[in-house]
Parts: structure tokens; sequence; C-alpha cells
């Protein structure tokens, strides 16, 4: 695997190297063995998968506060994605930054996402299926949202935002996390 650091500290693109032959491939996505070698989280204790249905539909902004924030590992099974993260730890000096990067079935890539932020993606066909690795236990008085189309945050979806569930439709924006 390859880890791919990005300009949000803590936020890797993990690439796995596929081994192909006549009949399909073989990737290792996940070592504990190589993610402790980057220093990065091994224990999972939850594993989330969500189908979406609909072409610009937008799940998130999402994260868990302290003091049981999670760490995710999210990769697309099926369809493709724009899967976004937003720097919203205090004091930060990337505070309100945010990230994109493509998943999708083709190219096999995960995002590792450290506690302190925000996570969502976009639909960018009509069906998604992602696939989370969690290293805290839901709890829902901990879960925390930002406005998807917050301006001061300026997320560039590449589609017109569709579908969003009653919840993230109020989610507060940046200035109001405090």
């Amino acid at each position: 695997m390859k880890f791919v650091p990005t300009a949000l500290e803590g936020v890797l693109i993990v690439e796995p190297e596929p081994r192909r032959d006549d009949r399909g491939f073989l990737a290792r996505t996940y070592c504990d063995r190589e993610f402790a070698a980057q220093g990065l989280n091994t224990l999972w204790v939850q594993q989330n998968h969500t189908a979406t249905r609909q072409k610009g539909s937008v799940r998130g902004m999402h994260w868990q506060a302290e003091p049981l924030p999670e760490i995710k590992l999210v990769r697309c099974l099926a369809g493709r994605v724009l899967d976004v993260v937003v720097d919203v730890r205090p004091g930060s000096p990337t505070f309100g930054k945010w990230h994109a990067e493509e998943l999708s079935a083709e190219n096999m890539r995960a995002l590792y996402i450290p506690a302190g932020f925000a996570h969502g993606f976009q639909c960018q066909e009509e069906s998604c299926e992602l696939f989370y690795l969690m290293s805290e236990f839901y709890q829902p008085e901990m879960a925390r949202g930002l406005r998807c189309d917050d301006p001061e945050v300026g997320i560039a979806w590449p589609l017109p935002v569709l579908n969003l569930s009653p919840r993230d439709a109020v989610l507060p924006g940046l200035s109001e996390l405090a």
C-alpha cells in the first residue's frame, strides 16, 4: 500500500497495489503492520456500509466530538464519489480548509480521516456504496455536523447538491461551531 499525504495534516490517501491476473485481482486494503508503521490507528471497533441512490446526493459533513472522536477509513465499493473532509479542529492552522478526493470502485483508493475532521461525500453516479472502518462506537450525543454548502468553507461540489437528509439540511455553518 501507498500512503499519500494531503495538504491537511493527518489526512491520507491509501492506495492499494493490486496484483492482477486473468482471474481478476487481489489487493491488500488494510494491514495492521503497515498502518502502525505510519503511526496510524489500527483499532477499528465498528464497520459501516452505505448505499446512496441518485447522482448528486450528498451525505455529510459529519464527525464525532471529544472525548470519543472517530477516526475513519473510507473506501468506495461501487460507483464513484467525491469524498470531502473539512478541518474542524479549533486552533488548527488549516481550520475550515477542505480536501476532496475521488474514491471509486475502479481506483480502489481509501481516505484515512483523523479525529477532528468533518466528513461527507457526493455520489457521482446513480448508485454509490461506501464502506467505513470506525475507531469509535457511534455515540448520538457526540454527533456533530457542518453545512455542506457553507459559503465560508466553499466546498466545490461538482454537481448540484441534492437529496440532503432533514438533519443535514439544518446543520450549522463553520462560524457557528465555536
